[in-house]
């Protein structure tokens, strides 16, 4: 196996830590060129694609990425901002929120956001920290509920970087908070906030990604998870089991998927007589394609053509403060442990280093 130059250890530094935020990631451009590099990395993970490789690789080169990126790019063009992709944009703002409260909270470390797919990649920030002497490392996923669609494949990329690093650094890893105090609170509160500024609408949608339904039966713990996050977000909203529906977005190909689906459950609530709809995404801490093109642009269109007259879509987590300080609690809980609140002893440090010095060490 070959591993990769690293810098030396240097003797006497300061042990540092880290928080890496991970989200799933963007294209660099809203065109057909970048979706065509970004569509073939995520769609060749083999935890979101379950087809034998040799299959998948003949649909994936000879159709799929020859049709599907300029669609996409179009829809992406329609959200995109002048800072970029909106993942990337709130993505981007968590991580610095979340640095400047683990500060205030007493806490010396370093707060970065990496993609799973795109840039910047998990594997290059990694490498960023480790050449500044990153010795601990807290990888904490965007993903509330886990999958092996997504938080498992996060991991695969950390792996995969420690298979090519001699020098590894300490590394925790945070799988799941679907039921969260702090985030099912902050998720309540955003919804609450909706309602006093835009007043409530007669039915609550909540609306996840899907992931097919095979994943289920074979022991993915991702539908259940959805389901308790719904139950435990109603409860602090004080809804009652009719007046909420949990659904299932993004639907890829034609396999049967977690159901029942977002779009269509929209239709037929619209044409059962509900005339007001509120749609909130509690499975995405950012607004991203599928919540601003998907839901707010799509699913909107689809429930207003069926007969619902007002359609409101509650915006992600983003950066509202109670999300920013529900990830800091959950950061602190699995910090534990490593000295992040202790201040270098400097002449210990410097001590260390003359002893190495002496004992035939470079630096």
């Amino acid at each position: 196996m070959a591993f990769q130059n690293e810098p030396s250890y240097a003797h006497g530094s300061a042990a540092r830590t880290a928080v890496v935020f991970c989200n799933l990631g963007t294209p660099d451009a809203p065109n057909a060129a970048a979706l065509r590099r970004y569509l073939g990395e995520f769609l060749s993970d083999g935890r979101v694609v379950e087809i034998p490789k040799a299959i998948w690789w003949l649909i994936l080169h000879g159709l799929i990425l020859r049709l599907r990126p300029a669609k996409s790019a179009a829809k992406y063009a329609s959200v995109w901002t002048d800072a970029g992709s909106p993942l990337k944009v709130w993505t981007e703002r968590q991580a610095k929120a979340l640095h400047a409260t683990l500060q205030a909270r007493g806490h010396h470390l370093d707060v970065r956001y990496a993609m799973r797919y795109g840039n910047p990649s998990i594997p290059a920030v990694l490498d960023e920290l480790k050449a500044q002497g990153m010795q601990r490392v807290l990888i904490m996923s965007a993903y509330p509920q886990y999958s092996g669609t997504t938080t498992a494949s996060v991991f695969d990329a950390v792996a995969h970087w420690g298979l090519k690093t001699r020098h590894l650094p300490e590394i925790r890893f945070i799988n799941r908070y679907h039921d969260d105090a702090a985030y099912i609170q902050a998720l309540a509160q955003k919804i609450q906030a909706h309602w006093q500024t835009h007043g409530r609408n007669e039915h609550l949608l909540l609306s996840f990604h899907g992931v097919p339904e095979r994943t289920l039966m074979k022991g993915d713990p991702y539908h259940c998870e959805c389901h308790k996050t719904a139950r435990l977000l109603a409860e602090q909203l004080g809804l009652s089991k009719n007046q909420y529906t949990v659904t299932f977005q993004s639907r890829f190909g034609k396999a049967k998927w977690l159901e029942p689906y977002t779009e269509p459950t929209l239709i037929a609530l619209a044409q059962k007589g509900i005339r007001s709809m509120d749609v909130a995404c509690p499975g995405f801490t950012s607004d991203c394609l599928e919540t601003l093109e998907e839901i707010n642009m799509e699913a909107r269109e689809a429930y207003l053509h069926a007969g619902g007259e007002r359609f409101a879509y509650i915006d992600c987590l983003n950066d509202s403060a109670p999300w920013i300080s529900a990830m800091a609690d959950l950061a602190e809980r699995h910090l534990q442990g490593w000295p992040t609140q202790n201040t270098p002893d400097a002449p210990a440090l410097a001590d260390s280093q003359v002893r190495a010095l002496a004992m035939g060490a470079s630096r």
